[in-house]
């Protein structure tokens, strides 16, 4: 996993995004692809059209929402209570970028490890999000 930022929990979140900015302007980003993994019950729908559980998918350098790329890998994305990006947690309506590790889990995790990951802080803002964009 060399090239991946892994940052400690102290470092700041200013720090993290201008490393996170630096490593997507790379000259060979542009061709680069994004690995997607789907756990648990969401294999299912991979198991459905044949595809490996673990995928690399081309993504435009400016990036693209998880959602978007759960869509087309025909990943419903209202059976997806979690996404990783490179290993934390994030809203479903953020974007990816190329060389990002992407991982979809279903709903279902143990309730503490929810709070933990991350998992309860990012559905609410998913909620709030959602319920926004309905509303406009």
């Amino acid at each position: 996993m060399s090239g991946w930022p892994y940052f400690p929990l102290w470092v700041a979140d200013e720090d993290r995004k201008m490393c996170a900015e630096k490593r997507r302007n790379t000259v060979d980003n542009a061709s680069t692809p994004v690995t997607v993994l789907v756990f648990g019950a969401l294999r299912r729908f991979m198991d459905d059209q044949n595809l490996p559980y673990e995928l690399k998918r081309p993504v435009p350098e400016e990036g693209i929402s998880a959602y978007d790329i759960a869509e087309s890998i025909s990943v419903p994305p209202s059976g997806i209570e979690a996404v990783f990006r490179n290993g934390r947690v994030i809203n479903i309506h953020d974007r990816v970028y190329p060389k990002d590790r992407l991982a979809f889990f279903p709903y279902g995790t143990p309730g503490p490890y929810r709070v933990f990951l991350g998992m309860v802080r990012e559905n609410k803002k998913r909620k709030l999000r959602e319920t926004v964009s309905a509303s406009e």
